[in-house]
């Protein structure tokens, strides 16, 4: 008999389109955790927000996945820095879905604050023991964003208490595991670190001048490329900059810059694209540039391989998937040397890490890789054994697995692990 889980991922569905403001790292773990569990032997339920109301409440997503959808305020896209009034009603319309399905789930993996939020209260409810990966920590975003952090202040509360409360905490990198214990008191035994992951069925060496072809890129040009979230604190100014700093230097290269709002009108009309264009108009380097919009998962790969190098230099990060998958097309990765990033990017060998807010760092990181071929191709052979060997979305399943097994153990008394390792 399959084991029954229960996903939540309130804001983050695995059906969204990636790049937009909402739609990022979280959708993509929630997904790709769900299909590698459930060719494990799982059976998996994701309930999300019900945002659109032209789709149906349940939507069998491909064999041993659901996702359903539930009521949590009106059925739009709302900000997720909105969503935590709303809970309640979440956690009502899951509970009567559980009840009325006569659901038996053995464990709730719960994602983001919000959603440990609803597993808490559904644990004292229904008994159900659950584990989170918080994905990012109230505490770090208040730390570097200040008064322009649009959560409610209570949300580093609600975390402390679900840190308390949870069976199990998924950290998704040492940094992670140092931040919940400093700043949740949140008990080191019950903090296990697993990575995220890449999967290598999407993500790999395309021969770059078919990917430049392929983009109508001149196989000649250096390219740097920026691919993820348009939001502030992702760095994509301080990329722009170093930009600026590297043609001062005679070092002519072209920035592409990926993600954004999905269609045009709203692409162009994008307040943190409007930011960027005109620190590009300042520093002379908007000819230089070309902002892509939001692409589909299947061309990420041409785009990464096209490139010379990824940079990615958020102010912090909590684990960040891109760099895995520039990696896992053989990309050289410059990336801040911040939380998940100075896990995942081995300095020196699969690229550099550099601080957050330096474009004159970045940029002499940036021609080092450019102009030194030798140190480019060890880099790629580099990154790609990396990745191959401890960022598979199937070791991060196996781990996860392994974490489930305990659980279930605690729960029924007894657990055959290998039935669904095997």
């Amino acid at each position: 008999m399959k084991k029954q889980i229960a996903f939540i991922s309130e804001h983050a569905s695995p059906l969204a389109i990636l790049g937009g403001v909402d739609s990022g790292g979280q959708n993509v773990y929630v997904a790709e955790t769900a299909k590698q569990l459930s060719a494990m032997g799982f059976d998996i339920d994701i309930f999300t927000r019900w945002e659109n109301p032209d789709v149906d409440k349940v939507i069998t997503w491909m064999p041993g996945i659901r996702v359903i959808h539930l009521k949590a305020g009106e059925k739009k896209v709302l900000p997720k820095e909105e969503l935590l009034e709303h809970m309640p009603e979440f956690r009502e319309q899951m509970l009567d879905f559980v009840l009325s399905e006569n659901k038996n789930y053995f464990l709730i993996h719960a994602h983001f604050f919000m959603s440990a939020l609803v597993a808490a209260d559904i644990k004292r409810i229904l008994n159900i023991p659950f584990v989170v990966t918080f994905h990012a920590l109230g505490a770090i975003r208040r730390k570097f964003q200040g008064m322009n952090d649009g959560f409610p202040e209570e949300r580093i509360d609600v975390e402390k208490r679900v840190a308390k409360e949870a069976d199990y905490i998924v950290a998704e990198c040492p940094q992670d595991k140092i931040d919940l214990i400093k700043y949740y008191s949140a008990s080191p035994g019950k903090i296990v670190i697993i990575p995220c992951g890449f999967s290598s069925q999407e993500f790999y060496p395309v021969n770059k001048q078919h990917a430049r072809k392929l983009l109508g890129i001149d196989l000649s040009e250096k390219i740097l490329l920026q691919l993820g979230r348009m939001v502030k604190r992702k760095g994509i100014d301080n990329v722009i900059m170093a930009l600026a700093h590297l043609k001062e230097a005679g070092h002519r290269c072209k920035l592409i810059i990926v993600g954004g709002e999905c269609c045009p009108e709203e692409f162009n009309n994008d307040p943190e694209l409007k930011r960027l264009k005109g620190i590009a108009y300042e520093y002379d380097v908007l000819d230089d540039i070309i902002f892509t919009g939001k692409k589909s998962r299947r061309e990420l790969k041409y785009y990464y391989s096209a490139a010379d190098v990824f940079i990615t230099t958020p102010w912090y990060e909590p684990f960040g998937i891109t760099p895995l998958e520039a990696m896992a097309c053989g990309t050289p990765v410059i990336g801040s040397n911040v939380g998940g990033i100075k896990f995942s990017v081995a300095d020196g060998e699969t690229g550099f890490l550099v601080p957050p807010t330096n474009p004159k760092a970045l940029a002499e990181k940036v021609a080092h890789i450019l102009f030194d071929k030798q140190l480019t191709a060890w880099m790629k052979r580099n990154a790609l054994q990396r990745v191959k060997k401890f960022f598979t979305w199937e070791n991060v399943c196996v781990q996860l697995s392994m974490l489930y097994a305990k659980l279930y153990s605690i729960k029924s008394g007894y657990y055959e692990i290998q039935s669904y390792l095997s």
